[in-house]
C-alpha cells in the first residue's frame, strides 16, 4: 500500500511542474493560424474562410505552478534517481526554493467547434464554441513548512494562511467576433462571449490562523466561505458538520450537466494592431474580462470560528512509519471533526483570470519577422508576467513556423516553438511552449524511465483547420521566349 501510495503522489508533483504560467502560446502569437485571434481578437489570419471540427480544431494543455520543478522532486542519489519521499532527500533545500506564496494553475481548452471569413474588403468575422476548464490554488509557504519537516519550528506560534486559495471553474464559452481597419494603419478587434457554467468550486478565504498549541494540538480560527456548482451533494451529520461529499455519477454523465444553460455568464475581449512603419507594427489586447453567476444545484458553505485537531506530519510518511492514504484520513477526520459549517443555498458569481499581452513586430521580410510579446495574467490580487521574443516565418497559411524564448517565473531557459502546414483544405498544427533541453533518467527494476531534469513549465497547442484562400502561387513553368516574327 505505502508503495502504492508513494507514487501516486510523485505523479501528482510531476503534473503540478508542467508550468504554463502565462495561460497563453505566445509562438502561437505571431503565426499565420486561425486560433491567433484568441490571443488578440484584432489578429486575422490570410485565409478567406476556415472551418473548426469539434476536438479537431485545437486541444491547448497548460499546467502552471511557480515554486518547483522536475530536480526538485527527482534528484541524483547515491546510485540512482531519489523522489521527494526518499529518506535521504533534501527537504531543507527544498524549502529554500520556494515562495511566501507558491500558485499551481491547471487550464485545458478544447475548441468543440470554429469559423472565420472575410465579409468584405477589410472586415473579417470569427465564430468559437469552446469547453474550458481552469483553476488557481495558492499554498503559503509555512503550510509546506509545517507538512514537511514537522510542528517543532512553530510551537506556540500562529501561521498566517490568509493567503491560502482554491479555485476550479468548468465551463463553455461561446464567442462570435469581428476585426476591421480603421484607416490604412490601425485594425481593431472585439469578441463578446457567452457563458455556461457547468461546474464550480471556490474559497473565499477573509481570514485563517494557524496555531500550534504546546500539547502539539492545532488550533484553527477561520472566516472562510466555500461555493459549490455542479452535481455534487455535501451530506451533514447531526452537529451540521460535513459528513461526507457525494458526486452524482448519473447526471455527470448525461446530457442535463453538459447542456445546461442556467449558470450564465458574459465576457469580452478587445484588441488592437497598428501599423507604425512599412516594416513595424505593435499590438494589444485585452482578453477574458468574464465572469459567471451560478444558480443551479448550488451550496454555500461558511466557517467563522474557532477549532482544534490533532496535528499530523508528512514525515512520517517519508519514514515509512504512515501511508499517504492514512495520513490523508486523518487529516480529513480531523478537519471534518472540528469544523461547523452554515450552509445555504444562495447564488454566486466568479470572476475568470484576465490577460492583457502587448506585442511589437519588425518584418526582415515579406515572410520573415522578429516579434516580442508581453503577456500579464490577472489573478485577482495576483499578478504573473511573462516576457518572449519570437523568429517567424509565414509563407501564407501553407507553412508557418516560430522559435520563441521566454522569460517567466523567474526561469529564463524556457524555449518554445510552433510548426503549421497545409496538405490542400487540411492545416495542421503543433505548437509547445517552454521545451525541456536537459533531461534525466529513473531507474526502476524494469526499465529506465526519461524525465526532463529542469523542467517547470509547458504549454501545448495542436490541431487541425479547414482553410480555403491564400495558396502560395507557383510560377508558371513556361519559358520566357522572345518572340519570333
Amino acid at each position: 500500500m505505502f508503495k502504492k501510495s508513494r507514487y501516486l503522489l510523485i505523479i501528482f508533483l510531476g503534473l503540478i511542474l508542467q508550468d504554463a504560467a502565462s495561460q497563453n502560446s505566445q509562438v502561437l502569437y505571431y503565426m499565420n493560424l486561425p486560433q491567433n485571434h484568441l490571443l488578440n481578437p484584432a489578429l486575422r489570419p490570410s485565409n478567406s474562410f476556415y472551418l473548426g471540427l469539434p476536438a479537431l480544431t485545437g486541444i491547448n494543455v497548460n499546467i502552471n505552478n511557480n515554486f518547483v520543478n522536475f530536480s526538485d522532486v527527482f534528484m541524483k542519489g547515491k546510485d540512482s534517481i531519489i523522489t521527494i519521499l526518499h529518506p535521504d532527500y533534501n527537504v531543507d533545500n527544498f524549502i529554500k526554493k520556494l515562495k511566501e506564496s507558491n500558485f499551481i494553475t491547471p487550464e485545458v481548452n478544447i475548441q468543440l467547434f470554429s469559423l472565420g471569413f472575410n465579409a468584405g474588403k477589410d472586415l473579417y468575422i470569427f465564430l468559437d464554441v469552446t469547453d474550458r476548464v481552469n483553476g488557481n490554488f495558492v499554498l503559503p509557504l509555512d503550510f509546506f513548512k509545517l507538512a514537511l519537516k514537522g510542528n517543532e519550528e512553530f510551537l506556540g506560534k500562529t501561521i498566517d494562511l490568509s493567503t491560502l486559495d482554491a479555485k476550479a471553474t468548468y465551463y463553455r464559452e461561446f464567442g462570435l467576433g469581428f476585426s476591421k481597419n480603421i484607416g490604412s494603419n490601425l485594425r481593431i478587434g472585439a469578441k463578446a462571449k457567452l457563458l455556461f457554467g457547468l461546474a464550480d468550486f471556490s474559497i473565499v478565504n477573509r481570514s485563517l490562523g494557524l496555531t500550534v498549541n504546546n500539547d502539539y494540538t492545532y488550533s484553527l480560527n477561520a472566516d472562510l466561505s466555500a461555493n459549490l456548482s455542479g452535481p455534487v451533494k455535501v451530506h451533514f451529520n447531526s452537529k451540521n458538520q460535513p459528513d461526507s461529499i457525494k458526486i452524482d455519477d448519473k447526471v455527470l454523465k448525461s446530457t442535463e450537466f453538459f447542456l445546461n444553460t442556467q449558470n450564465r455568464g458574459f465576457g469580452l475581449d478587445l484588441g488592437a494592431v497598428y501599423k507604425i512603419a512599412d516594416r513595424i507594427q505593435v499590438s494589444a489586447s485585452i482578453t477574458d474580462l468574464s465572469f459567471i453567476r451560478w444558480k443551479k444545484d448550488v451550496t454555500n458553505l461558511k466557517a467563522e470560528s474557532q477549532f482544534f485537531f490533532r496535528g499530523f506530519n508528512i514525515s512520517d510518511v517519508i519514514a515509512g512509519t504512515m501511508t499517504i492514504d492514512s495520513l490523508a484520513q486523518i487529516m480529513l477526520d480531523s478537519l471534518k471533526n472540528s469544523f461547523t459549517f452554515t450552509d445555504n443555498y444562495k447564488a454566486y458569481t466568479t470572476y475568470m483570470p484576465f490577460g492583457f499581452s502587448a506585442g511589437a513586430s519588425f518584418n526582415l521580410t515579406k515572410s520573415i519577422s522578429l516579434g516580442v510579446l508581453s503577456h500579464t495574467i490577472f489573478f485577482g490580487k495576483q499578478i504573473r508576467e511573462a516576457l518572449t521574443m519570437s523568429a517567424n516565418l509565414n509563407l501564407g497559411n501553407a507553412f508557418s513556423t516560430s522559435l520563441s524564448y521566454t522569460a517567466e517565473n523567474n526561469r529564463y531557459d524556457n524555449l518554445g516553438a510552433g510548426l503549421a502546414f497545409r496538405a490542400g483544405f487540411f492545416q495542421f498544427y503543433f505548437i509547445a511552449d517552454r521545451i525541456p533541453v536537459t533531461w534525466n533518467k529513473i531507474v526502476t527494476n524494469n526499465a529506465s524511465i526519461p524525465l526532463p531534469y529542469s523542467w517547470n513549465t509547458i504549454n501545448l497547442r495542436l490541431g487541425m483547420n479547414l482553410v480555403f484562400g491564400n495558396k502560395v502561387k507557383r510560377k508558371s513553368d513556361k519559358p520566357m521566349l522572345p518572340e519570333q516574327k
